[in-house]
């Protein structure tokens, strides 16, 4: 754990050493207020809940979260401090932790620094702040499903416009996995039990539930696991280099 917590350290302060940090937080929030008040018509539906705020995250995450990952390791190999890390005498998957970690709480701190958005909400109304909980506790888990995507892509390469694309691609294929568009193309040649599992790796449906205030232990599951896998996925890639 101490291990952990030394690498967590390291980059959580390099995140707020150089204006990564900011310019992400900014981009959030403001990108945030615009689809709630402009295109989720927050004000013209006319319900104290925060539905048109959540229903646009897994969109946000999308683009957001690999740009925030895509430097995690492809920075360290391009500046050559990959190699200075490797000698430290920590496990490439303590470190692969303590750098999921760091960036995963700035992705809630964004969540925390919506706060107002809860505040308008109340004011304005009577929600169920349980659902608001529930949802912010969903979004937090699946920003984080996103961010191991986005840490396992840039362990393969030192070019962070590549691991930013891979990024992309890959996480807009979760978010598609349970969509009619993408179950009509594996229904053509599929049986039953490959299109149930691929609807149940998408982070749009499971993240739906959560939103609506339903939290359901297989929906935090299918986020810890997926968070585990993309990161062991990062680990064994990290290994392979530094065998190479």
């Amino acid at each position: 754990m101490h291990e952990i917590m030394t690498i967590f350290k390291r980059e959580f302060a390099s995140f707020f050493s150089t204006p990564v940090a900011y310019i992400f937080i900014t981009i959030f929030l403001v990108m945030s207020g615009v689809f709630t008040f402009l295109i989720g018509d927050f004000y013209a539906r006319g319900q104290a809940d925060l539905l048109s705020f959540f229903n646009f995250h897994p969109w946000l995450y999308l683009f957001l979260v690999p740009a925030i990952s895509m430097r995690i390791w492809s920075e360290e190999r391009k500046s050559g401090t990959i190699e200075l890390l490797m000698t430290l005498p920590i496990t490439t998957f303590h470190i692969m932790l303590g750098k999921f970690l760091a960036a995963w709480l700035v992705l809630g701190i964004c969540l925390v620094l919506t706060f107002p958005l809860w505040l308008t909400v109340n004011y304005l109304g009577n929600p169920d702040n349980g659902i608001i909980v529930a949802a912010y506790l969903g979004s937090w888990l699946m920003a984080g499903a996103f961010l191991a995507v986005g840490i396992c892509m840039s362990a393969f390469t030192k070019n962070q416009v590549i691991a930013f694309m891979l990024a992309i691609v890959l996480c807009f294929l979760f978010v598609l996995a349970g969509s009619p568009v993408i179950i009509d193309v594996v229904q053509g040649w599929a049986p039953n039990i490959v299109i149930d599992t691929v609807a149940s790796l998408s982070f749009m449906t499971h993240f739906q539930d959560m939103s609506k205030g339903v939290i359901a232990l297989n929906d935090v599951l299918f986020y810890v696991i997926s968070i585990l896998v993309w990161l062991y996925a990062g680990y064994l890639v990290i290994e392979q280099k530094k065998a190479n």
